[in-house]
């Protein structure tokens, strides 16, 4: 039997134990007869190293994905050290921050080669066979590497592709058991479309998918699923689309495929709120038989000024909508929120405040995070922050310490930051699910708070640490 060549995958140190989605849609496409996949997880390994030279000999590429932020810094160190073993080994990066910044990290760094933009899975097949067979890369769409001459080259994007067309991932390619152990339940990740038709201002997808968007249809879902379900025996199922709700005689069909088959799980997605408020109530009922648990509902502020500013293209009815059908229902809703945009006003974070206690107070169920704004590059906004004078970062290892999420912009005021770290803190106590060590009087004063914005004095922030100490993060 002829050994097959391996193609070496690698998914960064990351806070999260999502399934390594991008990797497996990249692995699968490969010719499995001429190709051994083996993608190397840091988040689920113990000895990465050990892996990296048991395999690296064979290997004919490495290749690793990376978004924008701290998984840089261990996705750089791995790619030097692929380099000090194999000089002569391709090292290819993809994923979000490739999109966004296609020759920058080939020309901070040496022991990078090629960087692939845009949807992954026919580039990275036909990367592979040019690899393989030695052949000049200038014919790649999609891509961008560095030439003979040391020169870097991008060629032309591709187009994306119908995602219905691919064959069903291979999760085999990984050890599903031990992301089911990592999340404390077996939640199984899955991702049933590419790209958005929306042009939100603070979001990079317009720029990396040009208000394109491809799903694969219900019925295939339901085939795909029932796969799954029997092979790997999850009970939850996750989606990690950026608008699952696009169509919503696609979302009757998926629903009525889960009830027809008789899966038995929950599961949970992300929608627009002016598509919940579109989808027709037969669906809304539908989705929460076959077993809907939690949507996902950016609504980002309670300004309608700041949402349309924002091109959001949302109404704030339509967001109160889709809550009182989640209540109505009883579907979990998460409605993440973002505060301290430059030049903002009072009155808009009032604003904001003020939706956020509504939504809060309807149900136990609602969740609210706030995040501070931070100009995440490929967005509108972000090019109007830079012409008014903010420095983003400037080179690769600058981006790896970028914090998109704990953090606030430099035009925040300290005041600002203090009162939404006190405001999540209480709402949270006040509205979060019900704990044993929490007694009422506590969450009543909690409310109390919240609803008047009083947040001197935090004795229930004491009592709190006492009785149960803030976890250290891994």
């Amino acid at each position: 039997m002829i050994s097959r060549k391996k193609i070496l995958l690698y998914n960064p140190l990351t806070v999260f134990y999502d399934m390594p989605l991008a990797l497996l849609a990249i692995g699968t496409v490969l010719d499995q007869e001429k190709y051994e996949v083996i993608i190397i997880d840091a988040r689920i390994e113990k000895d990465v190293d050990s892996l990296l030279k048991e395999h690296i000999d064979d290997a004919i590429c490495f290749g690793t994905t990376v978004i924008t932020g701290s998984p840089i810094k261990d996705a750089l160190e791995m790619s030097e050290k692929v380099k000090s073993l194999r000089p002569d080994l391709p090292v290819i990066w993809g994923g979000w921050h490739t999109s966004l910044f296609a020759l920058e990290p080939m020309q901070d760094h040496s022991y990078i080669d090629i960087t692939v933009q845009g949807q992954g899975e026919e580039t990275f097949k036909e990367l592979i066979e040019f690899i393989d067979k030695g052949k000049s890369l200038k014919e790649v769409k999609g891509l961008s590497f560095r030439n003979d001459e040391g020169e870097f080259v991008k060629n032309p994007p591709r187009p994306i592709a119908a995602v219905n067309n691919f064959k069903r991932v291979d999760y085999d390619l990984i050890d599903v058991e031990r992301y089911f152990e990592k999340k404390g339940k077996r939640q199984f990740d899955y991702i049933s479309s590419v790209g958005c038709f929306f042009r939100c201002a603070f979001c990079a997808d317009p720029f990396v998918f040009q208000r394109k968007f491809s799903a694969i249809s219900s019925e295939k879902m339901g085939e795909e699923l029932a796969y799954y379900k029997e092979r790997y025996q999850f009970t939850d199922l996750n989606f990690q689309d950026e608008t699952f709700f696009t169509y919503a005689e696609r979302i009757k069909g998926f629903a009525e495929e889960l009830i027809n088959r008789n899966l038995n799980i929950t599961w949970a997605a992300t929608m627009r709120a002016d598509q919940g408020e579109r989808l027709p109530d037969e669906v809304w009922k539908l989705c929460k038989e076959s077993g809907l648990r939690r949507l996902l509902i950016g609504v980002e502020s309670g300004s309608q000024e700041m949402m349309d500013w924002m091109k959001k293209d949302v109404k704030l009815t339509q967001v109160f909508y889709c809550a009182e059908k989640c209540k109505e229902l009883d579907i979990g809703v998460i409605f993440p929120f973002i505060v301290g945009f430059p030049e903002e006003s009072d009155k808009s974070v009032a604003e904001t405040v003020k939706v956020v206690k509504q939504l809060r107070s309807k149900s136990r169920k609602f969740d609210t995070p706030i995040f501070y704004f931070k100009p995440y590059p490929g967005s509108a906004i972000t090019q109007d922050v830079v012409k008014k004078g903010y420095v983003l970062p400037q080179t690769t290892k600058e981006w790896a310490k970028f914090d998109y999420i704990g953090s606030s912009g430099p035009w925040v005021s300290k005041e600002k930051v203090k009162f939404f770290e006190a405001f999540k803190f209480y709402l949270k106590l006040a509205y979060g699910p019900k704990h044993k060590l929490l007694s009422y009087p506590l969450r009543k004063l909690s409310q109390w708070r919240c609803e008047n914005e009083k947040f001197n004095f935090p004795i229930e922030k004491f009592v709190i640490n006492t009785i149960r100490p803030k976890q250290r993060l891994s």
